[in-house]
């Protein structure tokens, strides 16, 4: 019978803490440079796999899983309380009710998968080089597994999923085959078996060292793995750069819906749209505004000032996408969307009031208690002060914009988590349409001042490029106002909390990544042939 490693196995509620909220600072750069980054997750996230696969029992892992998930979730999304005391004007003491509870609800994911993994794959000092390979396979398997369904359950909250900690190392590699829940089942893996080669204090048995050793040898060779993978071009370019100009307002979220304000907010756009380019920079050919910079429904806009912004684009000679809630009527039915809707200088100004216009987006991937209401918390909903929140879903696929032969697939403010949801823009549409070249995301993260969910968002930008092969332009009312190139990286950006215009070239790119052909089922694929692998194992040794 294996025996339970000798030595102060486990640490105590401080060093997990402290452990979790190191893992908290991983997932954007701030206080830890990015090259840090993903090393020090690992590390950190090792703490996780030492206290639950050798812990005393099954009990005791979900416990010290919980609490050091709990310290990530409640340093790493603080931001929440942001929006709900200073914008939402609930009271100090339940906005960080609020954020703990989530907490401690996300905090069941991980632990419960360190539980499962405690019970069905333990490991000890003695344990042999295969069951250690096992063991730290499934633990990573099941954290990866239960970020799946973090990502799925309730519309899901994928925020700090591990992967994404991950972007500028060489795990990314793997993103346009798995996705980011394939990184995460090779993050948890790593950490796993990092976590495996701890050595006991007074244990010097080398032969204890080489069966930690097989584990740790499997798993840097799938980590090292991602550089090639990530040299590998999975798109090409398709057609002529377009010349975009991004617009961040920065308009404070306190003023933002002020209707007091409405006119002085319009205005700030449109001098930053109508503006002519800087010596050298050719005109923009589309220009980009950031998600509801109209803060109110489109048919209560004066026509006039319609009117106005559709002469902006006939003097620019560019077609303007921007955020606006819409209100039409369907089949006898009010429906109201967050959309962007684009337009030029030949657009019927009717369509403009309507919000009829053939270029048009809706969101679909609503925010709960923000863009919709669960049912049974109208009574939350009601303490707050968050407009505009009741919306109606947009359909699965909508076809991209067209603009000088590029072809722009909208998501608005969170939907960029959900990478699954944006792959069927890249696919052709049911007439034959092409497929997306260039992802933009609008999005207003005034909500939470100039923290980490400013960061935290573009890193998630970022894999979304890698894992489609596409470019992805942000523009953002507050900030990060971004454009990265179709392998990651930042190639500009504004600075946060100030107004301006980023323009930029983007080039277009066409093909499919393995990901946007198949999207999870692979990384899903393989966490359960890795579960299987792990747990049969040990029914066979039962046997």
């Amino acid at each position: 019978m294996s025996r339970a490693p000798r030595g102060p196995v486990l640490l105590g509620a401080a060093g997990l803490t402290l452990a979790g909220a190191v893992h908290a600072l991983t997932f954007a750069p701030g206080p830890l440079p990015d090259w840090a980054l993903a090393i020090t997750q690992i590390l950190a996230l090792a703490v996780a796999a030492r206290v639950t696969l050798y812990a005393p029992s099954a009990r005791q892992a979900w416990l010290r899983g919980w609490l050091f998930s709990f310290a990530t979730y409640a340093l790493g999304l603080y931001w929440i309380f942001i929006s709900l005391y200073r914008y939402g004007d609930l009271a100090a003491p339940l906005a960080v009710a609020a954020v703990l509870v989530l907490s401690a609800f996300l905090a069941l994911f991980p632990a419960t998968a360190g539980a499962l993994a405690r019970r069905y794959a333990p490991l000890a000092a003695d344990s042999t080089p295969a069951r250690v390979l096992s063991g730290t396979l499934a633990w990573g398997a099941l954290w990866a597994g239960f970020e799946w369904i973090r990502a799925v359950l309730l519309t899901g909250f994928p925020w700090l999923n591990i992967g994404y900690a991950q972007v500028d190392g060489p795990i990314a590699g793997w993103a346009p085959l798995l996705g980011v829940h394939g990184m995460a089942l090779v993050t948890a893996f790593a950490a796993a078996a990092i976590a495996s080669l701890w050595r006991p204090a007074g244990d010097r048995n080398a032969a204890r060292d080489s069966r930690r050793a097989l584990a740790a040898g499997v798993a840097l060779a799938l980590a090292a793995a991602g550089w090639p993978l990530s040299r590998i071009d999975w798109s090409a370019p398709s057609g002529e750069p377009l010349n975009v100009r991004l617009v961040q307002g920065n308009i404070e979220q306190s003023q933002k819906f002020d209707p007091a304000l409405l006119d002085q907010s319009l205005r700030r756009h449109l001098e930053l749209t109508a503006m002519a380019p800087a010596p050298g920079v050719p005109p923009p050919q589309l220009v980009i505004l950031p998600e509801t910079v109209l803060p109110i429904f489109q048919d209560q806009l004066d026509p006039r000032a319609w009117e106005v912004w559709r002469q902006v684009a006939a003097r620019r000679d560019a077609v303007i996408a921007m955020g606006v809630p819409i209100h039409d009527v369907v089949d006898g039915r009010d429906r109201y969307t967050n959309s962007v809707i684009g337009f030029d200088g030949k657009t019927p100004l009717e369509q403009l009031t309507g919000g009829s216009t053939a270029m048009r987006y809706d969101k679909r991937h609503l925010v709960p208690w923000g863009e919709y209401v669960p049912p049974g918390f109208h009574w939350f909903v009601d303490m707050l002060n968050i407009p505009l929140g009741d919306f109606d879903r947009g359909p699965a696929r909508q076809t991209p914009f067209a603009v000088d032969g590029q072809h722009i697939a909208f998501n608005i403010c969170y939907e960029d988590l959900f990478g699954p949801d944006l792959l069927p823009a890249l696919q052709p549409g049911p007439q034959g349409e092409p497929g997306a070249t260039i992802l933009v995301n609008v999005s207003n993260l005034g909500w939470f001042g100039d923290t980490w969910a400013l960061r935290q968002h573009l890193q998630i930008g970022r894999l979304r490029t890698i894992e489609t092969a596409r470019p992805m332009l942000t523009a953002t009312n507050t900030g990060i106002t971004a454009a990265i190139d179709a392998k990651g990286h930042v190639a500009a950006q504004l600075a946060p909390l100030q107004p301006g215009v980023l323009p930029v070239s983007v080039q277009g790119m066409t093909g499919l990544t393995p990901y946007a052909r198949f999207g999870d089922k692979s990384a899903l694929a393989l966490i359960g042939l890795a579960l299987i692998a792990a747990f049969g194992r040990r029914r066979a040794r039962r046997g």
